[in-house]
């Protein structure tokens, strides 16, 4: 138990310092413009189908089941349970959470590929820095496109709440996008965004840090981006907790 907690320790101190170093190199000049919009195309125009496609899916779920459950009222609350569920909590988790398992893994497995071929050691050698060069762009990428794919998964969710609404219960979009406009408020779509910048440094930091570790070969690089994934998805989930906490006060 000792030890656990000292390797506990251990990781989210070098995370820390991970993320004051990332930001640090990353203010200094010369500013690596190049990589990092290369970074946001990738993380960014990459994501888009897996995270729309979920979000897409689960608003016509969330449709369906609110007219099942609630056989009396469901049908003329859809458009409130939809878009209160998806703006507030789904849609920023479940885009952290695609993004934490596609772009997070794709991030561990290539720095972690870098580390044990001794490609970082390759880049100190010539006088740059790994952080700079490596880390900075991915997680200023993250912080980036995370919200930018949460706004539009948000309306994608929304859509699939009308899709379902119009054909299945016959309910006209009017009546849809009315009790939609009605249920949310500037601090709900504020609140659901606002999240997403924390998973996004999350997510980019413990991917990074995984890759920078990885040791072992091709063995050491899916051990470092399975820990990655799974840590990044339970950071999301826990934090996504104090967030709505620390949300609801203000």
């Amino acid at each position: 138990m000792v030890e656990f907690l000292i390797r506990a320790l251990e990781h989210v101190g070098g995370l820390g310092l991970l993320v004051r170093d990332t930001f640090r190199q990353g203010l200094r000049r010369p500013r690596e413009w190049r990589i990092c919009i290369e970074q946001l195309h990738h993380l960014g125009v990459g994501s888009a189908p897996i995270v729309l496609t979920t979000a897409l899916f689960t608003g016509m779920v969330l449709a369906l089941q609110t007219a099942a459950s609630w056989v009396a009222f469901g049908k003329f609350l859809i458009g409130d349970v939809v878009a209160l569920s998806i703006v507030r909590e789904l849609g920023p988790v479940l885009s952290a959470l695609m993004i934490g398992g596609r772009v997070g893994a794709g991030i561990t497995a290539e720095i972690g590929s870098m580390k044990v071929t001794e490609q970082v050691d390759a880049i100190r050698a010539l006088a740059a820095d790994p952080v700079k060069k490596l880390v900075f762009p991915k997680v200023l990428a993250t912080l980036i496109m995370l919200p930018i794919l949460t706004i539009l998964a948000n309306f994608v969710g929304i859509l699939g709440g009308l899709l379902i609404a119009s054909s299945e219960l016959n309910q006209t979009s009017e009546f849809y996008l009315k009790h939609v406009r009605s249920a949310l408020e500037v601090h709900d779509i504020f609140s659901g965004i606002g999240k997403t910048f924390f998973f996004a440094l999350f997510i980019s930091a413990i991917a990074c840090y995984n890759g920078l570790r990885a040791t072992g070969g091709a063995d050491g690089v899916g051990r470092a981006t399975t820990q990655t994934v799974v840590a990044a998805s339970i950071s999301v989930l826990v934090s996504d907790f104090f967030l709505t906490k620390l949300f609801l006060m203000f």
